[in-house]
């Protein structure tokens, strides 16, 4: 019995541990200010402001990456809330718009990403 409830015990707190280590790896939530710019124009050509809106939108409805560009400069490739859908319509429509976007913060390789779950 006593060896039962040893097992027990030792079972109830490896999952706790488990859960604590998972809960620890999750991604920050996050809400980075800044502009929405199309990656190729700005990247390539430092494209932007008001007179690149409609090129902007353009290029991200083919499929060029959405950048999030803060005003220190640091950039964030948005990514869609989750795997297998768009980007929400409110990217689109507020290229070149300064914007607030919250979601979860990933870095990779020296590149920032961010989930698009909200823009404001």
């Amino acid at each position: 019995m006593k060896k039962l409830a040893i097992a027990g015990l030792g079972m109830i707190l490896s999952a706790g541990f488990a859960g604590g280590v998972l809960a620890a790896d999750q991604p920050a939530q996050k809400s980075v200010t800044g502009t929405l710019e199309d990656s190729y124009c700005y990247g390539s050509m430092g494209a932007k402001g008001a007179s690149h809106k409609k090129c902007a939108i353009e290029c991200v409805k083919k499929g060029i990456p959405v950048s999030l560009v803060d005003s220190d400069g640091n950039i964030y490739v948005l990514l869609p809330p989750k795997n297998d859908e768009a980007l929400p319509d409110e990217v689109y429509s507020k290229m070149e718009d300064k914007v607030t976007v919250t979601g979860k913060e990933y870095s990779k390789g020296g590149v920032n990403f961010l989930t698009a779950e909200s823009v404001k």
